[in-house]
């Protein structure tokens, strides 16, 4: 019978365990949001795969004196399948890329300190095929050939949950040093919605300012690569080719290839900007990523000032205070799908944060009053 395990390595066992398990049923609600049928076939595939990976965790842990039930999809997955299943495939797609990612950095290391032989050979096999996983979804997604170095999490999501953010905590400061000032309660109702307005605009603002510098860059770059393959078309089919063995392509048939793509100068460009560039599909304007934010910033700086309008004096302070703490909870646990940490743990990290930001608020609102 082979050894026993201690506390941490049976708890890093049960995460990967878990983590095999979500990324199964994730790959199946993905599958039955996607109208592609060759990208659905796909996501079937992968979720047979990451099958296949839980019964080799059971199998490692029952093997070391530890079976398990069957796992059941977290609270984590649970969450990001049902924004899956309203927001559609572009949601929960780069999720899965960089779950993917973290799957290749998480076994490399489980290698390298793993003390049981067969663990050490369950993680390099994993560390393999989620490496073969993230470039399949990478592929799909437009983004670079080895995510797990450097993924993104850009969406529109992402940009509600981030200005909501913003909005939420900036404003609840502001409000909480207008409270700490002692002053009359539409004192704080009008600096409050001022301080949503100025931050809305600001956030707003930088989004489209933000997302327009980027795309000027790629137009930039994109324009480069058109001029390189009018005027020196055979550098560029040379680094095509370059790109394919790079990729496990046998030279001759890479340069056939390479050959064949330079025939078609439109074809030619869109490889380039793929494979050597590394940029994929724009999915948002400037426009869109600036009201997206700046709305999400709006709506987030308007909850501690709302009880203000219905609610009079000290009620309307500690109705502000209790909702703001909560919302503050409830974006940071949003906040764990793109961090990828625990739900609780981002939501407790952010109550923290919210707490500490009014009372250094209440508190500079209180000296600033008694300034003679």
């Amino acid at each position: 019978m082979a050894a026993t395990l201690d506390s941490a390595t049976l708890h890093t066992w049960l995460h990967h365990l878990q983590d095999e398990f979500d990324a199964a049923y994730l790959y199946l609600v993905l599958a039955g949001q996607e109208r592609d049928q060759k990208r659905k076939d796909i996501y079937i595939k992968l979720a047979g795969v990451e099958e296949r990976h839980v019964q080799l965790w059971e199998k490692l842990l029952t093997e070391h004196g530890h079976p398990v039930e069957r796992p059941r999809p977290s609270l984590n997955a649970r969450l990001r399948a049902w924004f899956g299943r309203r927001f559609g495939p572009g949601y929960l797609l780069p999720l899965l890329l960089r779950e993917e990612g973290q799957e290749v950095k998480g076994y490399m290391d489980l290698h390298k300190e793993a003390t049981f032989e067969d663990a050490r050979d369950v993680s390099l096999k994993l560390a393999k095929e989620s490496a073969a996983h993230a470039e399949t979804l990478a592929e799909l997604a437009g983004r670079a050939s080895e995510p797990w170095h450097k993924t993104g999490s850009g969406g529109f999501l992402r940009n509600v949950v981030y200005g909501f953010n913003d909005g939420l905590t900036a404003n609840f400061g502001l409000v909480a040093g207008v409270i700490g000032a002692s002053v009359a309660p539409h004192i704080v109702l009008l600096s409050g919605l001022a301080g949503m307005i100025a931050d809305a605009l600001s956030m707003g603002a930088s989004g489209y300012l933000a997302a327009k510098s980027e795309q000027e860059v790629y137009e930039h770059e994109i324009a480069m690569e058109k001029e390189e393959i009018r005027i020196m078309p055979e550098v560029e089919e040379e680094e095509l080719a370059l790109v394919y063995q790079t990729k496990g392509i046998e030279t001759g048939i890479a340069r056939k290839m390479a050959a064949e793509v330079m025939r078609d100068s439109q074809r030619a460009l869109d490889e380039q900007v793929r494979e050597e560039l590394k940029i994929g599909i724009a999915h948002a304007t400037p426009f869109r990523e600036g009201w997206v934010t700046g709305a999400a910033t709006a709506v987030g700086a308007f909850i501690p000032v709302f009880p203000f309008l219905a609610l009079p004096g000290r009620t309307a302070v500690w109705t502000a205070f209790t909702i703001a703490m909560l919302s503050h909870f409830a974006v940071g646990a949003a906040r764990s799908f793109f961090t990828g940490r625990g739900v609780i743990r981002s939501g407790i990290d952010m109550f923290v944060v919210g707490l500490g930001v009014a009372g250094v608020g209440y508190v500079v609102g209180d000296l600033i009053a008694k300034i003679p």
